[in-house]
């Protein structure tokens, strides 16, 4: 059976359309000016401006001066455009990572604004999307704009080797990561890997030392680390107490301690989640809005 040439060229470009459908979308370019914090679809290789992000008020952040004034002081010379670190917060759940994250760009943003610089963009990559983090730099590669890149409860496990893409982005390549953009991760552990992913290796490899520095080496690309602890007692009703003021939720303080020790006693917990978490239990019994 001969074929013509017409019949070759319809195989052929029905060949090219499969292809097509089949390699990864090709990133839309980014209108930075629509916002000041976008979330990376990647399946769509596009950015999506988020007009309004939520975020707690950096003064309602209790029992994390130390940590909030170094992350604040780190990301505040970054949008000066001088050298910053990547940042790992690392530590206990609930302890207000990702919100001191958000929190310190609008701080800063509303410094930078007073010295008539151009705002610092927030832009979220989830922790499933860390592979495409070399079509997002690019995308931000060559901006007038400065990024964050940030990553919440970022972690790997077993038989996942994405955190290679993200090693290589850091530090790595021969790109590297542009200098108009900086990566803050929160973890709940301080190597990232779990501590099986790190024992296994140790156990298997031909030369253990050598497979787990592999791993481990990847928290050490981020050059500021901030632990966050379980809180006090003290700390935690300091919590209550800050957000009680700010939304002026009228409760009596001898009601205020008990009711909020029993909360954090009835979930085993106390952080600054489950400080928020009991005042909006109690604003909503006693009708306060906390919009706002």
């Amino acid at each position: 059976m001969t074929h013509t040439p017409e019949d070759l060229g319809a195989v052929l470009t029905r060949i090219a359309e499969a292809l097509e459908r089949l390699a990864p979308a090709r990133a839309e370019p980014a209108d930075f000016t629509a916002a000041d914090a976008f979330i990376w679809q990647a399946d769509l290789r596009r950015l999506e401006p988020v007009p309004r992000v939520s975020k707690v008020d950096m003064e309602l952040l209790r029992g994390i001066d130390r940590t909030r004034d170094l992350l604040v002081d780190n990301t505040l010379r970054f949008a000066r455009g001088l050298p910053a670190n990547n940042a790992l917060l690392w530590g206990a759940r609930g302890m207000g990572k990702s919100s001191l994250v958000k929190a310190s760009h609008a701080s800063v943003n509303e410094e930078t604004a007073k010295e008539g610089k151009l705002p610092l963009k927030l832009v979220e990559i989830h922790r499933e999307d860390i592979e495409t983090l070399p079509a997002l730099m690019a995308l931000m590669r060559g901006s007038p704009f400065r990024f964050v890149v940030f990553c919440d409860d970022l972690s790997f496990d077993a038989d996942d080797t994405s955190y290679k893409s993200l090693k290589a982005v850091l530090e790595g390549g021969i790109e590297g990561r542009p200098d108009n953009v900086i990566f803050y991760a929160t973890s709940n552990r301080r190597h990232i890997l779990a501590r099986e992913m790190v024992e296994n290796e140790r156990s298997t490899a031909i030369n253990p030392g050598e497979a787990v520095e592999e791993k481990v080496s990847l928290s050490d690309r981020f050059g500021l680390w901030l632990g966050f602890h379980k809180c006090s007692q003290d700390d935690y009703l300091a919590m209550v107490e800050g957000y009680v003021a700010h939304f002026n939720i009228p409760v009596d303080a001898e009601t205020l301690r008990r009711e909020a020790l029993e909360w954090s006693t009835t979930r085993g917990a106390r952080s600054g989640r489950t400080a928020w978490q009991y005042v909006q239990d109690v604003a909503g019994r006693l009708g306060v809005p906390l919009a706002g």
